[in-house]
């Protein structure tokens, strides 16, 4: 991989694009510091990704009962998330379940 600078890559662009579409990757750095690659692009190769990513975790894990998460909460669990005072006015204002 060849690396050129910014100020390298925006004087020879059309160069570095020719040069990609041929397989070359280039490293475009701002001083030393590597900051992007220039590379031929495929456009099939995100959506490829994005599939292989979504078969990973395929049949390793199931989701919880909406119960689980969405169940009222008490008043004392309302006391110890809220604080005292925040959990009384939601009883007062019907907002908690009793």
């Amino acid at each position: 991989m060849k690396m050129v600078t910014v100020h390298q890559a925006k004087t020879n662009l059309s160069e570095l694009i020719r040069r990609a579409e041929a397989g070359e990757e280039i490293v475009i750095a701002r001083g030393d510091k590597p900051v992007a690659v220039l590379r031929d692009y495929d456009g099939n190769e995100r959506h490829k990704r994005r599939l292989a990513g979504q078969d990973m975790f395929k049949g390793k894990h199931s989701a919880p009962p909406n119960n689980v998460f969405f169940g009222p909460a008490s008043h004392e669990d309302n006391v110890e998330m809220f604080g005292a005072e925040f959990a009384d006015l939601m009883l007062e204002t019907g907002a908690e379940s009793k």
